[in-house]
């Protein structure tokens, strides 16, 4: 890809996640919103936030960039001719969403047939944007704009772990984390994609989730590699396609977290 194309795919990621921060800042907290389960069985909300996100930022593609094909999570696959497809979570985390609290965010990611080149990942209310990819690996926030890198723990005993949900998946996958866990630090739960955010920050070591689609983890698999970070799959092959995912910080945690996670069957 050449300078003018980098140039240009991140002005439109940016316009991006400034469309879906005004799109979705006035349902946050509002007593208007409700939310549709999308499953027959247990809960996977959806708000006409999310809907009204994926909207504005397609809008943005329509008119910026006609020729990329698109895969959102509200309103599916969009066929292009450029070689470059744009995947996108509207609001990841909508369950923080409905609940008030700020650990959601918008994930926007660009890349081709090998996976992401460039991603973000928004946090409207708090207002810091995490950015990676083409040279470049930076936050925006209300303390202004730094550069992302992450830490450099090694050993497992001095590392926080993150995963979303305590059950992580299947009943074999929370056994293999809860394993990890055990030789962790500190554990903690329920961040969504803010956990990978904090990992590309410096501020945590390992976040381990399972049954994950391709526009939840494209986004962070940007960030956090841009910031000097390793995601694949629980066996150390990409991930850009969903699956089981651990996001390490270093190589040496990531090759440890592997020798317990990789022993999953199914």
């Amino acid at each position: 890809m050449s300078e003018d194309l980098h140039t240009d795919l991140i002005a439109t990621a940016d316009a991006m996640a400034d469309a879906a921060r005004a799109a979705i800042l006035p349902w946050f907290r509002s007593a208007g919103l409700a939310s549709d389960n999308k499953l027959t069985e247990g809960f996977d909300p959806v708000t006409e936030a999310d809907r009204a996100a994926e909207r504005a930022m397609r809008a943005v593609l329509a008119e910026r960039r006609p020729d990329d094909a698109i895969l959102g999570e509200e309103y599916g696959r969009q066929a292009g001719t450029s070689g470059l497809i744009w995947v996108l979570d509207p609001i990841d985390g909508t369950r923080a969403f409905i609940s008030g609290t700020p650990t959601w965010g918008v994930l926007i990611a660009v890349g081709d047939a090998d996976g992401p080149r460039y991603g973000v990942i928004d946090q409207p209310y708090i207002g810091e944007r995490f950015a990676g990819g083409f040279g470049r690996a930076t936050m925006t926030g209300p303390h202004g704009t730094r550069s992302l890198a992450t830490r450099r723990t090694e050993n497992l005993s001095a590392a926080t772990i993150f995963t979303t949900f305590p059950e992580v998946g299947t009943k074999a996958e929370g056994a293999a984390f809860h394993d990890l866990a055990a030789r962790c630090k500190l554990t903690r739960y329920g961040m969504d994609c803010y956990a990978y955010a904090l990992l590309a920050a410096g501020q945590v070591d390992l976040v381990v989730e399972a049954g994950l689609n391709a526009y939840d983890i494209q986004a962070p698999i940007a960030v956090i590699e841009a910031a000097g970070g390793i995601v694949t799959d629980w066996t150390g092959a990409p991930v850009h396609d969903g699956g089981r995912a651990v996001a390490a910080a270093t190589p040496a945690l990531h090759a440890a977290a592997l020798d317990i996670l990789s022993g999953v069957m199914g």
